[in-house]
This record gives structure tokens, sequence and C-alpha cells, in this order.
């Protein structure tokens, strides 16, 4: 095989381990456990693997246009918890369900990448795509949507478009800077943490 040959899949063989660690760490939360913060002003537990969801589905279903239309419901998943600090209040099997199917998403985007891919660029969404995606959410998470829709209209910030690498890593880190939140707030309440391999 030539390099551009390669999957990206065994590169990133750390982060599917990450994942099996998160998702055993939240499968067996209560719903009292799912709403732990680390302090008033911290997201809950819950809320932080809803966001880990929404972003996973964001950048690789809305912006690279990988996985199926049933990854759809989980685009804009945390428009109240980053719109309004509304906890979604999901169940663990929904969260675990949630982080699954997003997986399975990356993993098989992952598996069909290779090197050379890495370097495609994806345009910034305009607000008639942002609207767009704003009509698909769930009726309980409409007004959140009209709010992140005033925002970005009100910000006027043009971003960048961003390679496939770009978004890869921003997902990955993200996963690790949220997953280490959910490990800090277990571990303060005496729970068993995120481990690590």
């Amino acid at each position: 095989m030539t390099e551009h040959q390669l999957s990206l899949l065994s590169f990133y063989e750390g982060w599917r381990r990450y994942q099996q660690h998160l998702v055993a760490a939240i499968a067996a939360l209560t719903m009292e456990q799912l709403a732990l913060r680390t302090t008033p002003q911290h997201w809950s537990i819950g809320m932080y693997a809803t966001h880990m969801v929404a972003n996973r589905a964001w950048w690789f279903h809305v912006r690279m246009g990988e996985g199926s239309d049933d990854l759809t419901r989980f685009e804009l998943w945390a428009l109240g918890v980053c719109e309004a600090d509304v906890d979604p209040c999901h169940p663990a099997a929904e969260l675990v369900a949630g982080l699954e199917k997003t997986w399975q998403m990356i993993e098989e985007t992952l598996a069909r990448l290779t090197p050379a891919d890495l370097f495609e660029t994806f345009p910034p969404l305009g607000q008639t795509e942002r609207v767009h995606h704003a009509k698909l959410v769930e009726p309980a998470l409409q007004p959140y949507a009209q709010m992140w829709l005033d925002a970005t209209a009100r910000s006027g910030e043009v971003r960048p478009a961003v390679s496939r690498q770009q978004i890869i890593w921003h997902v990955l880190e993200h996963d690790i800077h949220h997953g280490s939140e959910i490990s800090t707030t277990l571990g303060v309440h005496g729970l068993p943490v995120v481990d690590l391999d």
C-alpha cells in the first residue's frame, strides 16, 4: 500500500478506546448522577455528554456530509445547553445511544479516508444553511434554534473554510476536553471516573 491508500482509522485507535471508556462511565448513571455538576456554574455530566454528541454530528454529518440521515436529530441536540444553559435531561441509555451512533459514523469515516483526504476543505455555512438545519430540530428545541440563528446573524462573523484534518482534530480534542470534565465531575462526587489505558 502506498501512503495515500492507508486508512486513517489505525492512526486514531486511541480515540476508539477513549469512546469505549466514556460510554462505560456514562452507561450506568442514574438521572440524578447525570445531573451532577462540579459547581453550579458548570454544566452537568448529561449536558457535557449531550454537547459531545451534537458536536460530533455537527462537524462530521453537517459539515463533512458523513453518516446517514438518522444523525440529523443529533446535529443541534445541544442547542438548549449552549444557548440557554438548559439541561435536556437525557437518560444514560439515550446518551450512550447518541455516543455510539456518532462514533459509528466517525469510525466508518476514518476507515474510508486516507491521508490525502485530509486536505479537502469545506466552506463555512451561510445563514440560509443554518436556517435549514434549525428547522430540522425537534419542537422542544425550536426556541433555542431561533436564539442560535439570532446570535449568529448579529455577530456578523465570517468563518473561514476548514480542512477535513481541522475538523477531525477539533472533534477529537473536543471529546477529550469535555470527557475530562465528565471524568472530573464523576470523581468529585465519588463515582468511577472515565478509565484511561
